[in-house]
């Protein structure tokens, strides 16, 4: 059997202002899965895998003559904003059709993209928004040894997805405008509330600076940024890949669009810089061939280049602020809530005591001798 993905999220702690609460997370059994599935989407479920996830719940199913799909379940909380919901489901099928590969809902027997269900998890009768998704064949990125071209092609399509996620028409399309949300990179500040966790750890100090560098040195060239759609969350597990001849790889899937919202492009691409780090071998040297590919579908303007540092230790910083806060809500999940910050802290320093100088001069200087490289092919050598 060749290589296949869980399609799951591992993107840390989701919600918007860490308000979930536990009761509101489903916990289907497999009768209950089973059951809806046939119902709403005529299957008959032959297997059920569970997949991790923090305030869902997510399942691999293998239905009868019909192959692979991903059950998602919402949470309770979530469920209610069902705007946005539509939103990131619609975004995912225009996705696929403007020829990225990333996962699509099938309809439900009446011809619903998904389904808001009273189901009782042991808490009494709640609603849960369902849908059924494509299975895409990969491995996560975070489980290989990323090549330049890999990361080229990562930042490629970082920017492609937003320019098709640009042109999207939708009436609910002002759900994105998510005022407060803490994985937006327009709302950098918000860590300061959620920082007492940090105390007693000296990298509070650093977060403190990001946190000041961000307000003195981003803020003020935010109206020069291009606006978009971000899809947000372009981690290494978010990407899947499947080989491409003996030593390539390529990009077989996008997953987990929850994170959608109203932003620039820069932000996506320093997200992306961030991510992929995590588990390079090389990490101060992820940032020429991300930057390479993205400035290949969307070159930056000199205001964007020069906030890149500081966005990208800034969505450092949000991930392992957050994520030890959400620990401390659900200890039980450590391991999985952890996932960034094992390596994460390690790479902030490391960023944070270089300077802006020497990584910019690491980060750019890479990129323009791979585009040099790659000429008009867009392919590295």
């Amino acid at each position: 059997m060749s290589e296949i993905s869980v399609n799951s999220s591992h993107t840390l702690f989701k919600t918007g202002a860490m308000s979930i609460k536990k009761a509101s997370k489903p916990s289907l059994s497999d009768a209950q899965v089973t059951e809806i599935t046939a119902r709403l989407f005529g299957l008959t479920v032959s297997s059920i895998h569970p997949l991790p996830s923090y305030d869902d719940q997510n399942f691999h199913l293998v239905c009868v003559d019909a192959g692979d799909f991903v059950l998602k379940v919402m949470n309770s909380t979530d469920s209610e904003n069902m705007k946005l919901l539509e939103l990131q489901t619609y975004s995912m099928n225009l996705v696929q059709q403007n020829g990225l590969p990333a996962q699509t809902a099938l309809r439900t027997v009446t011809g619903e993209m998904m389904s808001l269900e009273e189901i009782d998890c042991g808490y009494g009768l709640q609603k849960y928004l369902v849908r059924l998704l494509t299975y895409l064949p990969g491995t996560p990125m975070a489980k290989i040894n990323c090549t330049p071209q890999l990361l080229y092609e990562t930042g490629k399509t970082a920017a492609m997805l937003d320019n098709i996620l640009l042109r999207m028409e939708h009436e609910s399309l002002s759900a994105l405008h998510r005022e407060n949300f803490i994985w937006s990179l327009s709302c950098v500040p918000l860590i300061d509330d959620y920082l007492s966790v940090m105390d007693g750890d000296p990298m509070q100090l650093v977060i403190r600076g990001v946190i000041n560098h961000y307000r003195n040195q981003v803020v003020p060239k935010l109206p020069s940024f291009r606006k978009c759609i971000n899809h947000g969350d372009l981690n290494d597990h978010n990407i899947l890949v499947e080989r491409d001849g003996p030593s390539r790889y390529k990009i077989s899937g996008i997953l987990d669009f929850s994170d959608m919202s109203s932003g620039y492009f820069i932000f996506e691409l320093a997200i992306a810089i961030m991510y992929m780090m995590i588990e390079s071998r090389n990490p101060l040297e992820v940032g020429g061939p991300v930057i390479a590919g993205f400035e290949s579908v969307f070159p930056l303007n000199s205001d964007e280049r020069d906030a890149l540092y500081t966005l990208v230790l800034s969505r450092f910083c949000q991930s392992l602020v957050y994520s030890r806060s959400a620990v401390l809500q659900q200890p039980e999940n450590e391991m999985y809530l952890m996932i960034t910050a094992r390596n994460g802290f390690r790479l902030l320093k490391l960023l944070w005591e270089k300077g802006k100088e020497e990584v910019e001069k690491v980060w750019f200087e890479g990129a323009a001798h791979i585009s040099m490289l790659n000429g008009d092919n867009n392919s590295l050598i």
